[in-house]
């Protein structure tokens, strides 16, 4: 199983991007997702966006993780 966790993103460039998990930030690659935007919320894995989150799938990822 693999786990990954959702983050804001608050910078693109160049194919990597900024992001904001709970107030860490990390330089990761944004080569997988298309049309990345600041502000855009994203699953990372392993230092990769790996798929763009959207409105309904963020609110569920907010419950799932404040129940673990």
């Amino acid at each position: 199983m693999c786990v990954g966790i959702r983050a804001r993103v608050a910078d693109v460039e160049n194919g990597m991007a900024v992001i904001d998990a709970s107030g860490v930030r990390r330089k990761i690659s944004a080569e997988l997702v298309d049309d990345l935007a600041p502000g855009d919320f994203v699953m990372v894995h392993a230092g990769l966006a790996i798929a763009k989150i959207n409105g309904s799938d963020d609110q569920e990822a907010d419950e799932v993780m404040e129940e673990l």
